[in-house]
């Protein structure tokens, strides 16, 4: 299938998520979590789908997408992993971690590694406080985290 005939089919898929919330726009954030199932992140062309289907302006759409760190607006890697910059992992060196991450996996926070195998992602709190400082990949909480364990940690996934 090329890419014209995947992106029509992609919408009219899109179409029939948003009949099934009857084009409400109160269900916008449903929608989205939806939208990107389909395809691993949100297209500036599903985005603009969104916003013409439940007649709300692209801003607002665009404001709840870049709002929820669960949203992403550009492809990601096989495995994400969360780096949790509160205040007690950012205390504790979360730092230079993400300064290790970043010499092995050659990517900064918000990017994903030319193989598409990490994506590298920023976050508030993971709620892991007393594992300080702590990071999540796919849903893993790795705590204590030091940079020289990076590798051993990184080597689990590949």
């Amino acid at each position: 299938m090329n890419k014209e005939m995947m992106s029509i089919a992609l919408i009219e898929e899109l179409d029939r998520v948003i009949d099934g919330y009857n084009a409400s726009p109160d269900s916008l954030i449903q929608i989205l979590h939806a939208a990107q199932g389909l395809h691993g992140y949100l297209r500036e062309d599903v985005l603009l789908r969104v916003s013409k289907r439940l007649k709300i302006p692209l801003s607002k759409v665009y404001g709840v997408v870049t709002f929820y760190h669960f949203f992403s607006l550009v492809p990601k890697g096989k495995h994400e992993i969360l780096c949790c910059m509160g205040t007690a992992c950012y205390v504790k060196g979360m730092e230079r971690i993400l300064t290790r991450l970043e010499k092995e996996l050659g990517v900064k926070p918000g990017q994903t590694t030319p193989d598409d195998m990490f994506t590298v992602q920023n976050v508030r709190c993971l709620g892991a406080c007393g594992l300080a400082p702590a990071m999540m990949i796919d849903g893993d909480v790795h705590g204590k985290v030091t940079p020289d364990s990076i590798p051993r940690i990184l080597r689990r996934y590949r």
